[in-house]
């Protein structure tokens, strides 16, 4: 196999989910030297917003895009990112602009496509017209390590879920077609991020511990904690499932001052000290509390071994 450039593209559907999916696999990537990419599929035009200061934006699309693009440039900042594109200004097809699908809660940590699906969403978007912009920047980049969400998109968003699809599409395609500018390129390795069940429920239990109490004081009257014992999102897969790790706590610093950048759609970001199940936390517009886990965890997509793949230190196979 040819030589690759060591590099990491990241896919991801809004802005923020790059941050609370892989944070500490792109800072940790980062921090070794290596080329890092983050493609990111929309501009998050239909999200929640959090506080009264920011409330305005909630529905105006234009303006929560513009300003959630501002938020995704600090937190790249601060994960070390400095390479980041949108999908749809990469060439490859008709549309001109990919927008957000928009969600509906189901429950605790669960989504679903909303009652109205809007013109432009990118759950409406061809499938090998995405794959194919995408597959261009795998050709370009020819990267050790694709990464996106697992086929259930971790929690059930619609756009997560089509951000699956399409990565594998377009991993197909780079490895079966080439393009004016570059050849065919099979992806050493590509990753799911995913969450141990055990380590989940032993960081949800976490939440209600002390250390947590301490950090938060009185915000966490605001909050709602999770059951452990609920149905889990489709993130949870077994232990022994999980086949890559990243220690998060080397880079915990970069990872929350991402997530703090994501003002809109996240809040109460804190790091714990103390509980051996969880390194910090937070909450999204559903006010309910989540842990950050010791390692972010990922399982290996079918296909490439990757077993040609010099993982930076931190980053390591478990399976």
């Amino acid at each position: 196999m040819a030589p690759t450039s060591g590099g990491l593209v990241a896919v991801h559907a809004h802005p923020d989910d790059e941050s609370l999916s892989t944070g500490a696999l792109l800072a940790t990537w980062a921090a070794a030297g290596r080329p890092v990419t983050v493609v990111t599929c929309t501009r998050g035009e239909r999200g929640e917003v959090i506080g009264a200061h920011l409330a305005h934006l909630e529905g105006d699309g234009p303006a929560l895009a513009e300003h959630r693009d501002h938020e995704l440039g600090r937190a790249l900042a601060a994960l070390g990112v400095r390479d980041r594109g949108y999908l749809d200004t990469i060439p490859g097809g008709t549309r001109e602009r990919f927008e957000d699908s928009g969600m509906e809660w189901l429950g605790t940590g669960r989504a679903g496509a909303p009652d109205e699906i809007p013109d432009g969403a990118f759950v409406g978007v061809g499938l090998e017209e995405a794959a194919e912009r995408l597959a261009r920047v795998i050709r370009a980049r020819r990267p050790d390590v694709v990464v996106t969400y697992e086929p259930g998109g971790g929690y059930g968003h619609p756009d997560h879920v089509r951000v699956h699809e399409v990565t594998q599409w377009a991993v197909d395609f780079a490895g079966s077609r080439a393009d004016d500018a570059s050849p065919a390129f099979a992806v050493p390795a590509v990753l799911w991020a995913v969450q141990g069940r055990l380590a989940l429920q032993r960081g949800l239990r976490a939440l209600r511990g002390d250390a947590v109490l301490a950090a938060l004081g009185s915000v966490r009257d605001e909050l709602v904690l999770p059951d452990p014992a609920d149905e889990l999102p489709s993130v949870a897969v077994p232990d022994d499932e999980v086949q890559v790790e990243v220690d998060v706590l080397p880079v915990r610093d970069r990872v929350l001052a991402a997530l703090r950048a994501h003002a809109t759609q996240v809040q109460a970001v804190r790091a714990i000290d103390g509980d051996d199940g969880l390194l910090a936390c937070y909450a999204l517009s559903n006010r309910v509390l989540a842990p950050v886990l010791p390692t972010e965890s990922y399982r290996r997509a079918p296909g490439g071994s990757g077993d040609d793949v010099v993982w930076p230190a931190g980053v390591r196979p478990v399976a």
